[in-house]
């Protein structure tokens, strides 16, 4: 059995999208709560034992005795939320990663999860869906979920679209084997280059969108400034009641339109990269690829913008899951040197500069197309 995530578009009513919302201040505001306690606790004794979120979760009942209308909240959700914080202090104490931060109701996208407890969360036919306090929903998607439901996450887009991710406990049934192995370079002029010799093309979807997204971006910032001096204004005349920025149509509607279109991009490039990874997967069962360390790539700034938009992080994550789904293996090689080694003999010619495509090898006059001959390196290199 494989746990697999399945993303729907949900179609709830105004009055479901009501319950929704907030239920995304009930879960915000536990957060809250819960992360202002376990500051204070470990400010007030740093040599306290760490809460769990068992402990946190038998904090509830008086919670919700103090405040009443949290009684409202789907309460398998307030469990969820105190065991992310909780794993969230987890990685910032043993990974180092960053500490937990206090939710704001202004941020754009918000979301909260659900267990499957007791056939709480059924579908009800192949267009609706029975979710614990919101009822039947009417839903799409491209595929039917298929197994038992484990959770499912609720999730507001910064475009104002909600969506259902259901985690399922499933059967994938592995690919046929080829026994084919491949090496695959990473690029910016092409996204992939195989050792086979076949180049996948980079398709800057953000390019495609880039002058209907400035149109708006540039409206936005007006909309903006002007919005900001009349809550100024607001302010030093006392009005009785201030107005914020969510206040202003306009300034909303042109906020909307932006993350549209990045919205947009960012559905194509998904589209495209899943599309090659599953076409990988299904060609090689051996698929070797370059730990690259994006982080310091981003540093060139005359690449930066090139290199984010290729998405390398993401291809991986894609290959990972579905090689580990489907059977396949996923290995992942140094890069260093890949590209200024001969892949016929092994001499080392130094680094080339990125404008040299063509070389040829002084030690066996092989000609080397660059990006090829690398992909041949690191299908031949040791992990």
């Amino acid at each position: 059995m494989t746990l697999k995530g399945i993303k729907l578009r949900l179609y709830p009513n105004q009055e479901q999208q009501l319950k929704i919302k907030l239920n995304f201040g009930y879960n915000r505001f536990v957060w809250n709560q819960m992360l202002a306690m376990m500051v204070e606790r470990y400010q007030n004794n740093p040599e306290a034992k760490f809460l769990n979120a068992f402990a946190l979760n038998n904090l509830l009942p008086a919670l919700k005795t103090e405040y009443e209308w949290l009684k409202d909240a789907e309460s398998t959700s307030l469990q969820s939320t105190n065991h992310d914080l909780v794993e969230s202090y987890k990685q910032f104490f043993k990974l180092h990663k960053g500490f937990p931060k206090f939710k704001s109701r202004k941020y754009p996208k918000q979301s909260y999860q659900t267990k499957s407890v007791n056939h709480n969360i059924k579908l009800v036919d192949n267009h609706h869906i029975q979710l614990p306090k919101l009822g039947k929903l009417k839903f799409k998607s491209g595929r039917k979920p298929v197994g038992k439901i484990k959770n499912v996450t609720i999730r507001l887009s910064a475009t104002g679209k909600f969506y259902a991710i259901i985690l399922v406990d499933t059967d994938i049934n592995p690919l046929a084997k080829t026994g084919n192995p491949v090496g695959i370079d990473l690029g910016v002029a092409d996204l992939m280059i195989t050792s086979d010799g076949v180049k996948y093309p980079t398709i800057r979807f953000d390019k495609r969108l880039s002058k209907k997204k400035h149109y708006w971006e540039k409206r936005l910032a007006r909309r903006r400034l002007q919005a900001q001096k009349e809550i100024a204004w607001d302010k030093h005349n006392k009005v009785i009641e201030p107005r914020e920025l969510s206040d202003f149509k306009n300034h909303q509607k042109a906020k909307r339109m932006v993350a549209k279109y990045a919205e947009k991009i960012a559905n194509q490039r998904n589209n495209y990269l899943n599309t090659l990874t599953k076409t990988l997967v299904a060609q090689y069962d051996v698929i070797k690829i370059e730990d690259l360390k994006t982080k310091n790539l981003l540093k060139n700034h005359k690449l930066a913008r090139a290199i984010a938009n290729q998405s390398w992080r993401e291809l991986r994550r894609m290959l990972e899951y579905k090689c580990a789904w489907y059977g396949k293996q996923l290995v992942t090689v140094n890069p260093r040197k890949t590209s200024q080694i001969c892949s016929s003999c092994g001499y080392d010619d130094g680094k080339h500069t990125l404008d040299i495509r063509q070389w040829a090898c002084p030690n066996c006059g092989v000609s080397h197309d660059r990006d090829i001959n690398a992909a041949v390196n690191i299908l031949q290199a040791t992990a």
